[in-house]
């Protein structure tokens, strides 16, 4: 039942100190392996994301002439005509009624988010922002 002991107390803390040492040294490598894991992982997520082909991302700016349910064009400062599609995932915001979920109409200022094609060719909005040409007077 009785173990022997050491009977000098520095051979004791030198076993202590040694065995510290040594899950230190195991902790540090661990923690190194973990951090250069993390890095080169961000690294190559970080390049992955680049190669990614990202739409042209894009504003229209003007007054809304035509409007249905697949495109709007929009007359912009220039004079110019753009027709931007609309799909049903296109969110629309009504500056003086920010809980409305209706579309523009025609003569309302518009500020469009849109994206283009890899092609070039076709201009998609995702948001509408619009102010209605005519302001309704506030409710009494």
């Amino acid at each position: 039942m009785n173990r022997p002991m050491d009977s000098n107390p520095a051979d004791q803390q030198q076993r202590r100190l040694g065995s510290t040492d040594f899950h230190c040294a195991m902790r540090s490598t661990s923690d190194l392996l973990t951090t250069s894991s993390i890095l080169l992982l961000t690294v190559l997520s970080l390049g992955l994301v680049a190669l990614a082909p990202v739409p042209e991302l894009l504003h229209v700016l003007g007054i809304v002439t035509s409007i249905d349910e697949k495109h709007i064009d929009v007359k912009t400062a220039k004079g110019q005509v753009v027709s931007v599609l609309l799909t049903k995932q296109v969110k629309y915001k009504n500056k003086h009624n920010p809980k409305s979920l209706d579309p523009p109409a025609v003569g309302d200022r518009v500020i469009i988010e849109a994206s283009r094609d890899e092609k070039g060719k076709k201009v998609t909005a995702t948001v509408v922002h619009y102010s209605p040409g005519s302001i309704p007077p506030p409710p009494r």
